[in-house]
Formats: C-alpha cells, sequence, structure tokens
C-alpha cells in the first residue's frame, strides 16, 4: 500500500480525524468524571468513588488535595477559593473541547495551536504525575489515563502538522 492511501488530501494521515474524536472523547469523560468525583466528596466527605480502591490508590484523595485544583500553583497567587483557581478536570474539559475544535479546521495555524497546547498539557501531565508519586504518593487510575491520552493526543498532533506542512512544501513546489 503507498503512501498516498494513509494521507488525504491535505497531507494530514487518514486516521487521525477517528483517533483524536475517540481521544478527545476519552479526555472528556474522564474530565467530566474527575469532576463530578471532586464535586461528590466535596458534598459528601464520606463520599466513595468507584476509582477508590484502597488507601494509596485513591483518586477523590487526589482530586481534592491541594493539587487537583489549578495544579496547586493558582493559589499561591490568589486565595484556594478564588474563580481562577479552577478544579484541574475543568481545565481538562476546555483542552480535551478545544483539541476537537480545533481539529476540524486545516490550517498551519490550528496545527501550531494544537501541538503547542498539546507540548502544555504533557507538561502538566509530567508535573502531576511526579506530584502524585513523590507527594501524595497515590496511584490515581482516572489521572494516569488522562496522561496517556494527553501523550497520545501530541503524537496526534505532530503528526498532522507533520503531514500538513508535507503537504503545503509539495503545493509550493508544484
Amino acid at each position: 500500500m503507498s503512501s498516498s492511501h494513509s494521507v488525504n488530501v491535505t497531507g494530514i494521515p487518514k486516521w487521525e480525524h477517528r483517533v483524536r474524536f475517540i481521544l478527545c472523547f476519552l479526555g472528556l469523560v474522564l474530565s467530566v468524571y474527575a469532576l463530578h468525583v471532586e464535586l461528590s466528596r466535596e458534598n459528601d466527605p464520606e463520599y466513595r468513588a468507584m476509582c477508590d480502591l484502597g488507601h494509596s490508590v485513591s483518586c477523590s484523595k487526589v482530586f481534592t488535595s491541594r493539587w487537583g485544583r489549578g495544579f496547586g500553583l493558582v493559589q499561591i497567587f490568589t486565595s484556594k477559593d478564588s474563580v481562577l483557581n479552577q478544579p484541574n478536570s475543568v481545565l481538562g474539559i476546555i483542552f480535551y473541547t478545544l483539541q476537537l475544535g480545533l481539529g476540524q479546521l486545516v490550517s498551519g495555524r490550528s496545527a501550531f495551536f494544537l501541538v503547542m497546547f498539546s507540548w502544555v498539557s504533557v507538561a502538566g501531565s509530567l508535573y502531576l504525575a511526579a506530584i502524585l508519586a513523590f507527594v501524595l504518593g497515590d496511584f490515581c487510575v482516572v489521572c494516569v489515563s488522562t496522561y496517556i491520552v494527553n501523550f497520545a493526543l501530541l503524537y496526534t498532533n505532530l503528526k498532522r502538522r507533520t503531514g500538513l506542512e508535507g503537504h503545503l512544501k509539495r503545493g509550493k513546489r508544484e
């Protein structure tokens, strides 16, 4: 099978649109669930989420920790209850919605922003994974799942940008 069958007329891999939808859908489901767990735990401290599998495997412990809002950094600059100090899950909902929306556009600029937002999400994932392992000493199934989705989206966005840039360069030579 030649490479012309694996990309569409824009140079973007044919699998990219479907994979983006699946990854963003998974990211949105995980983020909405995380928000549900956090809000449920705030309303009822005895609430036990499905992802709370044990003392050191507890997503609700992570979501309700200092690092569950604004990456634990926003409250350094504002109050803990500031409107700017949103749950990380809300940031996730915004991120995955942006990834889905920008992914519908076919331009060098949208590809650039998709990749840049993905790098930020991967940096945030690495930071939060370090907090999870070394500060909280916890394992969060939902958190780790979002990290995997973020890395997969970065790969998808890099492939999209590379294909699009290659197509644009070929178009200029012709």
